[in-house]
C-alpha cells in the first residue's frame, strides 16, 4: 500500500488521491443489487490523459488491479471495486473539447454528463441521440463502457452507433487511438466498436469522437391504454410492420403505472393493464400520431390520447422516466433485468414474466423500450427478508432464461458486469467465450483491468 501511494503521488497532485476509507467506501459499487464489491485501496480522480497513463504504468509495475468508473449509475456491478484495487474515477475529466457543426462531431472527455453534452450540441442545432434514463447524471465514458441505449433507440440506435473514434489508455499505460473523424472509414479491424461495451476490461477511454445529427423537431407523444399486455404488444407489431419509425415506443405494465402514480401522482390511468407511449419528431407528428392511434385501436386499445403540445408530451415522458425509481419504492429494493427479445416475441416474454411473478409470489413490474424489444422486468423485494431475496434472484434468472429461449439476449443496454457473468457464458457458448477471453488476454495480459467482470 505504501509503495502504491508513493508511486501514484510521484505523478499526481495530492487532490487527485483519496485514501480516507469512509470516502473510498462510497466508490465501491454501482446501483446493482446482488453484486459483490470489494474494498479499494485508493480512489484516483485524474484530470489529464497523462495522469491516467501514470496510474496504469504504476498499476502494471506493482500488479495492482484497476477499476474504471463513471457516475456509477450502472445496473450490473460493472463498476464495483475489487479488494485492494485502484478505483479510477473519470468524473473530473469532464471537458467538451470540440463541437464541429460541419463534420457533425463532438470530441469529449469521458466524464462529460450525457445531458450536458446534449444541451451543448443543441445550441449548435445538433442532436446527440443516446439518452439513457439516467441521462442527467450518467457520463459518456460510462455510456461507452456499457454500450447504453435509452428511449430513442427504436429510431436512432444505441451509443455504439455514435462512437466514431476513441483515445484509450491501455493496461501498460500506452495510448491507443482508434477510429476516425470522417463519416466513412473501414481501415483495419474495428477496434473502436470493440471497446464500446467492454466495461473497462480492455482499456481506459480518455477521449471520444462522437457523431451528431441535425436537431429534429420537437416530438409529440401519444398515450394508448390497453386491457392486456398482449393487445399492447400486438399494437407494437402493427406499428412496426406498417413502416412507421417512431422516435420512441415505450410500454409500461399495470404494476409500473400504479407505482408511478403512487410516487408522483402523475394521473396515469390506474385501470390500464398496459400503457403504450409512441412519439414522432417528424415535421408533421400529428399525422403520424393519428395513423398510429388507429393501429392501436385496431389492436384493441380502450383509449388513445395524443398530447396537444410538447409540454404535455414531456409530462408523459417524465412518467416513463420515473418508472424505475417508482418500482424501487414498492418494496425498497429491486433487481432490474435487461432482457431484449425480437419484437415479435415481446408478448410471449411479458406473459412469461407474469407467470414467473405468480410462481415466486413477487411483484414484478415491466417497463420496456418496446420498439426495439428491450424490456426491463423489475423484481421488487424486501432485501431484509432472506427468503424473498432468494426468490427474487431465482425469478431474475428465470426471466433471463426465458429471454434466451425466445431468441433474445441477456442484456440490451445495461451490460454484464458481475450480475450476469454466468449467463454471458451461456449466451456466447464455449467457442465464443474462448475467443472473447483471448481478446481480453491480448489487451490485458496481466488481468489488471476491471477483474472479475464479464467472464
Amino acid at each position: 500500500m505504501d509503495d502504491l501511494l508513493a508511486q501514484l503521488r510521484a505523478g499526481l497532485p495530492d487532490e487527485a488521491l483519496i485514501t480516507d476509507p469512509d470516502i473510498t467506501a462510497s466508490y465501491a459499487h454501482d446501483m446493482a443489487s446482488f453484486c459483490e464489491a470489494g474494498t479499494p485501496a485508493v480512489v484516483v480522480l485524474p484530470r489529464t490523459v497523462e495522469q491516467v497513463q501514470h496510474v496504469m504504468r504504476t498499476a502494471t509495475a506493482l500488479r495492482v488491479p484497476v477499476v474504471p468508473q463513471g457516475a456509477r449509475t450502472g445496473l450490473s456491478g460493472a463498476a464495483n471495486a475489487s479488494d485492494g484495487c485502484v478505483v479510477l474515477s473519470l468524473l473530473k475529466m469532464d471537458r467538451i473539447l470540440e463541437i464541429n457543426p460541419v463534420d457533425r462531431i463532438a470530441v469529449v472527455e469521458p466524464g462529460v454528463v450525457n445531458a450536458t453534452l446534449s444541451r451543448a450540441v443543441g445550441e449548435h442545432g445538433l442532436f446527440y441521440p443516446p439518452d439513457p434514463s439516467s441521462w442527467e447524471t450518467c457520463t459518456i465514458g460510462g455510456n461507452i463502457g456499457t454500450a447504453s441505449g435509452g428511449l430513442c433507440c427504436v429510431k436512432y440506435g444505441v451509443t455504439a452507433e455514435y462512437v466514431l473514434g476513441l483515445d484509450v489508455v491501455l493496461a501498460d499505460g500506452r495510448l491507443l487511438t482508434t477510429g476516425r473523424r470522417t463519416a466513412k472509414g473501414v481501415a483495419g479491424y474495428d477496434l473502436t466498436r470493440l471497446f464500446v461495451g467492454s466495461e473497462g476490461s480492455l482499456g481506459i477511454v480518455v477521449r471520444a469522437v462522437l457523431a451528431l445529427r441535425p436537431r429534429p423537431p420537437r416530438q409529440l407523444v401519444l398515450a394508448a391504454e390497453f386491457g392486456s399486455a398482449t393487445a399492447a404488444c400486438d399494437a407494437i407489431c402493427r406499428i412496426m410492420e406498417s413502416g412507421h419509425t417512431p422516435s420512441l415506443l415505450e410500454l409500461m405494465d399495470r404494476t409500473t403505472v400504479r407505482a408511478v402514480n403512487a410516487m408522483a401522482n402523475m394521473g396515469l390511468p390506474d385501470t390500464t393493464e398496459a400503457l403504450l407511449l409512441a412519439a414522432f419528431d417528424t415535421h408533421d407528428p400529428g399525422a403520424d400520431l393519428t395513423a398510429v392511434g388507429l393501429l392501436c385501436e385496431a389492436a384493441g386499445a380502450t383509449e388513445v390520447v395524443p398530447a396537444e403540445d410538447t409540454a404535455e408530451s414531456e409530462l408523459l415522458l417524465q412518467a416513463r422516466r420515473l418508472a424505475l425509481p417508482a418500482l424501487e419504492a414498492v418494496k425498497g429494493t429491486t433487481m432490474i433485468d435487461d432482457v431484449c427479445v425480437p419484437r415479435s416475441r415481446l408478448g410471449d416474454l411479458l406473459e412469461g414474466i407474469e407467470r414467473i411473478g405468480e410462481k415466486y409470489g413477487l411483484t414484478i413490474g415491466v417497463c420496456a423500450h418496446a420498439g426495439d424489444g428491450n424490456t426491463h422486468p423489475t423484481v421488487c423485494f424486501d432485501a431484509a427478508d432472506p427468503d424473498e431475496s432468494r426468490r427474487a434472484r431465482e425469478s431474475f434468472d428465470e426471466i433471463m432464461a426465458l429471454g434466451l429461449e425466445l431468441g433474445g439476449t441477456i442484456t440490451g443496454e445495461h451490460g454484464v458486469g458481475v450480475l450476469k457473468k454466468d449467463w454471458l457464458a451461456r449466451e456466447l457458448g464455449p467457442v465464443g467465450l474462448e475467443l472473447q477471453r483471448g481478446i481480453k488476454q491480448a489487451f490485458d495480459p496481466l488481468g489488471l483491468l476491471n477483474p472479475g467482470k464479464l467472464f
